[in-house]
């Protein structure tokens, strides 16, 4: 309301500006233009006076305004014979006191100014003081919404499906459930934790499981809260969370959705976000060793967090969470089942829902629940979720979901990366129909060398396709877009051609080559290439050390 208040003020100062400009540009205008007498010389005015063209003479100081029926003129009183002219026609003395209104024009004009400056001086002002206002009231806002530790009551067996993260994270536990035992041998954890993964993987419930397991207090922070309309009050809020985490020792401070206060500097230049970003910065520097306060860090978006918030002594630690394969989406349905009376066939479940996060199959069963209550039956069966499949699909975001001949494809597809990627030692964590998780290249200097067997590794899922179904598929689309980002990085960034002269045909001849090789290596691979592909569409997913399996036995 009181926004919409000084929005009032503010049109009604604007229009009594605008009206006070119009009035003096008007004034100004008239001051200039109202004396239009055309200044004439002796022979021009006694050319008036042959033709008898004059209806009156005013004396007006040193000149003598002549008027005609349409015009008037105005020449030097000792430029005519003014006998002849004042006896000829009438003539009238103009007195000084019709100078008056010039002078009360000038003082129309000159308060005008006063009343123009006093307004904007006072319109100043008063934004001055709703600025104030918005300030404290902003300070009130976080008095009145003051940090507080929640204690957390979710558990590791409230999470299914994460058997890896949660080795990962079972002595950062230890260690916050006995802070001194690792400071008596003088042992350094991880003052941060990062999260990394699509959204809907269960970020948030994991870190809430960490405190739980742990019995320490849990501090929520969404990185959009930092983010204030004023420079200063995010940095400020920053620095009361930690303050609070530290005093409440041993804790968890979870930020969500880090990259929303976390993202590289001087990209969009934010002051408000830069302060938050480098006091959030501070504060992880300021850690004592085993202070008791661990910071997790989540985010979809890794690629664009500000390289100091990953550098060592911040987030050392990254965690990635994957969507999840058949196994484990077994479990999370058995987890979200186990309180409801159902008789469903939980592997077939699993085995339709490829692509699904934690956060959809939750609400896939829910779905499924709804639908048979609506049915009048009192347990859940697996047709209840067929039916609901689609509903979930369609109600929120486009979730990948394969028909039978497309998880084929995809278990071709994504097998030849596989094997490409171990034949040429480019590490990756595991490989799975809806997901390629190769590791990221850390290294300074990279040589031509190894960029290139990437780039076919990125090649590898198409030209499988081709050999394997002679058809090419979209599927294929963002791997061979990042085989040329890389193939033009190659060429024309890192100068990596015969004597550092680019020609306009390399990176075809690049492309080409890369082609062929990758086409040979799986034409020799075919064996392994089938098994690779069996192992996908049985498991889902594949780590490199089953890659190097089934080579040796096909070797």
């Amino acid at each position: 309301m009181k926004a919409i208040k000084h929005h009032f003020k503010a049109t009604k100062h604007l229009k009594i500006i605008v009206s006070l400009l119009i009035v003096l540009s008007l004034l100004l205008a008239f001051t200039i233009l109202r004396d239009s007498a055309t200044v004439i010389t002796h022979k021009q005015a006694n050319a008036l006076f042959t033709q008898d063209k004059i209806k009156k003479l005013i004396v007006d100081g040193e000149y003598i305004r002549i008027k005609t029926e349409d015009s008037e003129y105005k020449v030097y009183q000792g430029a005519i014979n003014k006998n002849s002219f004042f006896t000829k026609y009438p003539v009238e003395v103009k007195e000084g006191n019709e100078y008056l209104y010039d002078i009360f024009t000038l003082f129309i004009i000159f308060g005008a100014f006063i009343l123009l400056f006093k307004m904007i001086r006072e319109s100043r002002a008063q934004q001055l003081k709703q600025l104030k206002v918005n300030l404290q009231t902003e300070d009130e806002t976080l008095k009145t919404e003051p940090i507080q530790a929640i204690t957390s009551n979710v558990r590791f067996s409230d999470v299914a499906g994460i058997s890896a993260v949660k080795e990962e994270l079972e002595e950062i536990i230890d260690f916050l459930k006995a802070p001194q035992k690792y400071k008596a041998l003088d042992i350094s954890l991880p003052k941060g934790v990062l999260l990394v993964g699509p959204p809907g993987v269960g970020k948030t419930l994991i870190s809430k499981a960490v405190a739980g397991e742990a019995g320490v207090p849990f501090f929520y922070q969404s990185g959009a809260s930092f983010v204030h309309i004023y420079v200063g009050m995010g940095a400020k809020r920053v620095s009361e969370l930690f303050k609070k985490a530290k005093q409440m020792a041993p804790s968890i401070v979870f930020i969500d959705e880090i990259d929303a206060v976390g993202k590289s500097r001087g990209e969009l230049r934010n002051d408000e976000r830069e302060a938050t970003l480098n006091q959030l910065l501070t504060e992880m520097d300021g850690f004592e060793e085993s202070s008791g306060v661990i910071v997790i860090g989540a985010t979809n978006k890794i690629d664009v967090l500000d390289e100091a918030l990953l550098r060592a002594g911040r987030f050392d630690r990254r965690i990635h969470i994957s969507l999840p394969d058949l196994e484990e989406r077994a479990k999370t349905l058995e987890l979200y089942l186990a309180k409801k009376p159902h008789n469903v066939d939980i592997s077939h479940v699993a085995r339709m829902t490829v692509g699904f996060n934690s956060a959809a199959l939750a609400t896939l069963t829910n779905e499924a629940a709804i639908y048979a209550m609506r049915n009048e039956r009192s347990t859940i069966e697996t047709t209840d979720f067929e039916a609901v499949k689609e509903k979930v699909l369609l109600g929120k975001r486009k979730i990948m979901s394969l028909t039978d001949r497309e998880r084929e494809i995809q278990a071709v597809y994504q097998a030849a990366k596989a094997l490409v990627a171990t034949w040429f030692d480019i590490e990756f964590d595991k490989i799975g129909l809806v997901n390629t998780m190769l590791l990221r290249e850390d290294h300074e200097i990279l040589s031509k060398g190894q960029l290139l067997n990437r780039i076919k590794v990125y090649l590898a899922g198409s030209i499988a396709n081709s050999i394997y179904f002679k058809e090419q598929f979209t599927n294929a689309s963002s791997d061979i877009k990042q085989a040329k980002a890389m193939v033009h990085k190659l060429v024309y960034e890192y100068m990596m051609n015969e004597n550092f002269i680019i020609t306009p045909t390399q990176e075809e001849e690049l492309m080409k080559s890369s082609v062929a090789e990758v086409t040979k290596l799986l034409n020799s691979l075919n064996e392994a290439l089938k098994k690779t592909a069996e192992y996908l569409l049985e498991h889902e997913n594949i780590d490199q050390d089953q890659c190097r399996e089934i080579l040796r036995e096909i070797f």
